[in-house]
């Protein structure tokens, strides 16, 4: 049976997440790009948001006796398989799963201007999933 306090602490820090990114996406690209605590905060919360969304969804694999993944945007495409996920959404959140890497190994080549690119175009990707899984609670 799915934890509901488990997921419900983690829906909880991705809704303050959310906000923080929601804040920041607000700001022009050139604003964005050269105030580090703008887009420190950002890049954070965003890896942050991932992980919320990979914790949660690892955890109803989990429960739910499905297969084991083998990498982080697995994790999306098994709950896809068994219909807990759109297929649409399956594939927007495989290619966050894909960004939270770039996030924290490959931090050096980030680009401030397509992290700014994401906020505007993913976070509604980031909170379509959050309701997704508030469903399962």
């Amino acid at each position: 049976m799915v934890n509901k306090s488990v997921l419900a602490a983690r829906l909880e820090r991705l809704r303050e997440y959310l906000e923080v990114l929601e804040a920041a996406q607000r700001y022009d690209a050139e604003r964005f790009v050269k105030d580090p605590f703008i887009y420190g905060a950002a890049e954070r919360h965003l890896h942050l948001a991932i992980e919320c969304l990979l914790d949660i969804g690892n955890h109803v694999i989990s429960d739910r006796g499905y297969r084991k993944p083998e990498n982080y945007a697995d994790i999306f495409r098994i709950l896809a398989e068994k219909d807990d996920l759109p297929g649409e959404l399956c594939e927007d959140l495989v290619g966050m799963a894909a960004f939270r890497n770039v996030l924290v190994h490959d931090y050096l080549r980030l680009d401030r201007r397509r992290i700014h690119e994401i906020l505007r175009e993913k976070l509604p990707v980031l909170r379509r999933a959050g309701r997704i899984f508030s469903e399962l609670l």
